[in-house]
């Protein structure tokens, strides 16, 4: 082995181990269900009414949902929810996305979409039953 050569080798190999190598998975985005992920609560009480003397103390409480996907890959599917719960993206159902895991989070982007990376928090996680490889 030349001088040379060997270098190169020892280059492929640092760059293959560094850790901006970034594998993605492939799945199915196969449904979006509005799950209940809370409560606002509002206080009958304003300004005006407190110095009025007309306001009661009741509270409004109003159900929060979320979008909850379901992402199907080859041998597992997940259940995950936007991150960002203020301003979370629609995605296409039954359409293919890539994904990787980054610690306890999804990264997800759909191609077809706009192929931006967005996160997700992984709520559950089964083996597909179908038997699939």
């Amino acid at each position: 082995m030349t001088y040379k050569s060997l270098i190169g080798v020892l280059l492929l190999t640092s760059v293959m181990h560094g850790k901006d190598v970034r594998v993605h998975q492939s799945g199915t985005l196969l449904q979006m269900d509005a799950v209940d992920c809370g409560y606002d609560e509002r206080s009958g009480k304003n300004f005006s009414g407190m110095v009025l003397g007309t306001d009661s103390g009741h509270k409004k409480a109003q159900v929060l949902l979320c979008q909850e996907y379901v992402v199907q890959s080859d041998k597992i599917t997940y259940r995950i929810r936007p991150k960002d719960e203020k301003h979370p993206a629609l995605l296409p159902v039954g359409e293919r996305a890539q994904f990787r895991m980054e610690k306890d989070k999804m990264k997800l982007r759909v191609e077809d979409l706009d192929g931006k990376e967005r996160d997700y928090l992984v709520v559950s996680m089964k083996p597909r039953a179908d038997g699939s490889k």
